[in-house]
Order: structure tokens, then sequence, then C-alpha cells
């Protein structure tokens, strides 16, 4: 499945800024070393490969949406970026890292981006990345199934994310050859901006589900989505998303 989810680079570097600033933590994992290469695998608007250069190193962004390419290479022109698929990205350069913040649980082809990251490295270059394990958005998905079907539609074919288990995601990196060294499966509540900020969440995140749903009919739906998640995501005058995260450092064995 390939997501249908349109990406707004504006919304996502306002609005939806936490993303780039809670990777501080798996940036801060990955420790960017003087000279290496490194490739960030779902770059988004760049920031964090922004600052893997400040520390020397020298990245490559990729990320699928060229919305979001185009303004990483307005904010960062010394930087290359590109917009390229992670299930079957190649590189004649090996890199000694591949970094990845919020991306790998857009893409259910868990095995093949897997693959990518394999090749993409050196022997013993480190995978270093977080993404939604199991259990992430779990209010606020179960929100949006609950009103597509009050609203008489069929989930299948909907659902974009891939939400794994610690143990699942470490068994498919050993199968494909990598040694994890450290994985973690935490609760990160995420704090939305504004009165809106779970509307802009949906705006930003929920293509998918929507995608064929005209536009009054989605709106109203937001408010049914809102309305239920409220009870368990409003605390304390704000929306509190219910993320959970995964976290991989692996390295490659051969």
């Amino acid at each position: 499945m390939t997501s249908k989810n349109q990406w707004n680079s504006n919304l996502y570097d306002t609005k939806i800024d936490f993303v780039s600033k809670l990777g501080q933590g798996i940036f801060d994992i990955l420790d960017p070393k003087q000279g290496e290469r490194i490739l960030d695998l779902g770059c988004g608007t760049g920031d964090l490969c922004a600052k893997i250069k400040e520390a020397g190193s020298f990245p490559i962004g990729i990320d699928l949406s060229e919305s979001m390419i185009e303004r990483a290479r307005l904010k960062y022109p010394n930087i290359p970026f590109h917009s390229q698929n992670a299930i079957d990205y190649r590189t004649n350069e090996p890199f000694d890292a591949v970094f990845s913040n919020a991306t790998l649980h857009w893409i259910k082809q868990a095995d093949e981006t897997i693959e990518t990251v394999h090749q993409a490295l050196k022997k013993g270059g480190r995978f270093v990345a977080e993404f939604g394990g199991k259990g992430n958005v779990e209010t606020i998905s179960k929100a949006i199934e609950n009103t597509l079907k009050e609203h008489g539609y069929n989930m299948e074919g909907r659902n974009p994310w891939y939400f794994p288990s610690l143990a699942e995601y470490s068994t498919k990196l050993e199968t494909h050859g990598f040694r994890v060294i450290h994985a973690s499966h935490f609760d990160r509540p995420t704090e939305l901006k504004g009165e809106d900020g779970l509307k802009d969440w949906l705006d930003m995140f929920s293509d998918d589900f929507f995608f064929d749903i005209p536009l009054q009919i989605k709106h109203q739906m937001y408010d049914s989505i809102i309305n239920e998640a409220k009870p368990k995501l409003w605390q304390d005058g704000k929306w509190v998303a219910d993320y959970k995260r995964l976290r991989i450092v692996a390295v490659k064995e051969n």
C-alpha cells in the first residue's frame, strides 16, 4: 500500500514542528561524528539533516514527498535532498549510518525498507531509528474508525500505519543481518499546539482515512472524532496525543 497522505510542508513546519523537535532524543543516540556519511531516511523538511551537518557529518536526505523535499532544499541549499522511496532506494556509496525519525510507521513494507537500510550501510554501520510502536495513537485511531463506521464507510485499506511491537521489529532486523544493540518501546505523550491541535493533527496525518470522502462530510467527521477523543486527550486545557514510540539501534553484521 502506498500512502495517499498529502504532505503540507508549511503546516509541518509550523503547527506540527514537534516532530523534528522531539527527534532530538534519537538524534543524540545517533551521535554523528566528524566526516561520517549519514543517510536521513524520511527527512521531512530537513531540520535534523541540518543538525547532522552541524556536527561535521555529510548528510543526504531522502523523502517520498516532493513538497517536503522542495521545502528542505529551500531551507538548507547546501545539503543534498532527493525525493525517493525508502522501499527501493539504492546507493553505490555506502553510509556510516542510516538515521530515521518518525517515518518507518508510514511504510508497511517493513522487510523491503530494512533491506534498503542494509544495502545502504557499510559493514559495521549503524541503523538508528525512532517511530510509532504498538499502541501508538490508539485513542485517535479508534475514534477515526468508529466515526467512519458510523457514517457507513468500510475501514478496509484506509489505515496507512505500521506500528510493530519491539519483538516483531527486532526479529525482522536480525533476519536481515543486523545485530540489535538497543531497543525500547515507551510512552511519549505529545502536546499538540493550541485548541485546534487535534484538528491540525488530522489535517496533517489522516488523509488516507478520508481520501474518498467529500470535504464537508470529512470536517463533520472531524468533529465527531474530536468529541470522542476529548475525554482522554484533552488534559489541563491542551491536547496531548497518546504516542508510543520504538527506538532502535542496530549494527550491520554481514
